[in-house]
């Protein structure tokens, strides 16, 4: 699943292509922004980790991946 994190004072949105669930990211997010953890860590494709001081979320935003069109067929 594709994640998109805003961070306030970043002039670039973090993307990642997560294995978690959309539910399990969720509930992540909830905890850091109700306070129960000071960083939001979440584990891309590849096993890299990546965290995100909850203080500074600014958005974030769950969708499935795009997927590529290859080929001439009708739009």
């Amino acid at each position: 699943m594709e994640v998109k994190i805003g961070v306030q004072h970043a002039p670039r949105e973090i993307v990642l292509e997560s294995g978690q669930s959309a539910e399990e990211v969720e509930r992540l997010v909830a905890d850091a922004l109700a306070g129960k953890a000071q960083l939001l860590s979440l584990t891309d494709e590849k096993g890299r980790r990546v965290l995100i001081p909850a203080d500074r979320i600014a958005y974030v935003e769950l969708g499935e991946p795009a997927t590529r069109r290859v080929g001439f067929g009708a739009l």
